[in-house]
């Protein structure tokens, strides 16, 4: 009798078991199995884009959204299908830093700065955007308000604060303009998703790029994420340099380190090889999902650092086919597809001045470029970077891109000296054109390359 209930009850036990096994997903009945780490699917439009920032207040001689609206169809015609916004809220009054204050000191996350328009005129650019078949990103800046935000009479308990119990700026930073939110409040974190859903619903806007993303929580990143992408296929950029930022919330974020290394190259600092360990991170650290962001500048670079031209110096050209030809995401700083060469003022107007400009072309070439042979698109649809070995590696630096249907063979000369630069294995064999003068060119094991300094060869096929 006994025996026949312990049957019973091991029977019953296992069924049980199996009924639960049944009910996991199938790497948590396998644990060795291999997971997914991303967990969301990218938006399809995503794929091949290049990113062009827009400094509303700089763009245009209005300096309007309506004067950035008529500037869309040259912007079609450059290639570009992102474009990234500058923060478009209303701008604090209380500690502003010159006269017209930083965008990034935000006084009302639900307006528009009526320095650049109403919101029927951003709605506007938005439709117009998605007719020409871009796609438009806002600025998100949700780590601190203006001392005058409509949240500090409100919600005041919605603010970090210090010993003294007064509102406090970001620690460490001269950022004296702002003070800091504070993340530990489940209201204010549902405030600012629902005032995110807002301007996807109500204004079109296709996805966001958080400023300063790693100073907030990442769970708070990773729900508004999903509950964005539950309304549309949104993209998300981080300006931070972190891989968990990219499992649930983050299309791409910030490759900070690449555009360091790559500066002190060009400074004389570092050689070539200094941009190995930038790659092999990339490679096995980073998911291949992972969009890294490529620049040569941004608004923060011009206006603190200096334009490309002050900071690359001869190696600008080589900088910027760069940025585009290796695994990332190239982004485009207004002005730059015209050689803009003064650092665009950060509190006040400083119109761009646009001009006719071999960059132009450059860009432009660059842009079709990447969209033209899949081995170049972003993350893991393009294809993965492979070394090819040189006999000057500290200052050629050289790397194939191939898939089944497409491969690039590209060809850095990272120094101030002439090289001949010889290559070793058989990767890199084949017959391509060159991407700058259109000829064929036929590569195999005797041939070599005659790099001027700061010098590109970028071979398609």
């Amino acid at each position: 009798m006994r025996l026949s209930f312990a049957r019973v009850l091991i029977a019953s036990f296992a069924v049980t078991c199996a009924a639960f096994a049944a009910t996991l997903p199938a790497h948590a009945a396998d644990p060795y199995q291999p997971r997914q780490y991303v967990q969301f699917k990218p938006a399809e439009w995503v794929k091949s884009a290049s990113i062009y920032q827009i400094n509303v207040r700089q763009f245009s001689a209005e300096g309007t959204f309506n004067g950035a609206t008529a500037q869309l169809p040259r912007l079609k015609e450059l290639g570009v299908e992102i474009l990234w916004l500058m923060p478009i809220h209303p701008i604090g009054a209380v500690k502003r830093k010159g006269a017209l204050g930083s965008p990034y000191a935000v006084r009302d996350f639900r307006g528009v700065n009526p320095e650049f328009g109403s919101a029927a005129d951003l709605r506007h650019f938005v439709e117009r955007a998605h007719a020409l078949g871009m796609h438009v990103i806002l600025d998100w800046v949700g780590n601190h308000t203006s001392w005058d935000n409509v949240l500090r009479s409100s919600h005041p308990d919605w603010y970090v604060h210090d010993s003294d119990g007064k509102p406090t700026p970001t620690p460490w930073y001269d950022w004296d303009d702002i003070i800091d939110l504070d993340y530990s409040k489940p209201a204010l974190r549902r405030y600012m998703t629902e005032a995110m859903v807002y301007w996807v619903k109500e204004v079109g806007v296709d996805g966001f790029r958080a400023d300063a993303a790693g100073l907030l929580p990442q769970d708070f990143w990773d729900h508004a994420a999903r509950t964005l992408r539950a309304i549309k296929p949104v993209f998300m950029l981080a300006e931070w340099e972190s891989r968990d930022m990219h499992r649930d919330a983050f299309d791409a974020s910030y490759a900070w380190s690449w555009w360091d290394t790559l500066h002190d190259i060009a400074k004389g600092k570092k050689d070539a090889t200094a941009l190995y360990s930038y790659y092999a991170w990339n490679r096995k650290f980073y998911p291949r999902q992972a969009k890294r962001l490529l620049y040569t500048t941004n608004h923060d670079k011009n206006a603190w650092d200096g334009t490309e031209f002050e900071i690359f110096g001869d190696a600008v050209d080589a900088a910027i086919v760069f940025s585009f030809v290796s695994e990332g995401m190239p982004l485009i700083y207004n002005g730059q597809e015209v050689g803009n060469r003064k650092r665009l003022a950060f509190f006040d107007r400083d119109p761009i001045v646009w001009t006719a400009s071999p960059y132009t072309a450059l860009y432009q070439q660059l842009i079709a470029l990447k969209k033209q042979h899949s081995a170049l698109w972003n993350g893991a649809h393009g294809a993965v970077m492979d070394p090819v070995p040189n006999n000057a590696p500290k200052q050629v630096f050289s790397f194939v891109r191939a898939n089944a249907s497409d491969k690039v063979f590209v060809v850095l000369n990272l120094s101030a000296q002439p090289v001949t630069a010889r290559f070793e294995k058989t990767l890199h064999h084949g017959q391509y054109r060159d991407f700058a003068s259109g000829a064929p060119v036929s590569v195999d094991a005797s041939s070599s390359f005659e790099m001027a300094p700061w010098s590109y060869r970028v071979l398609v096929k």
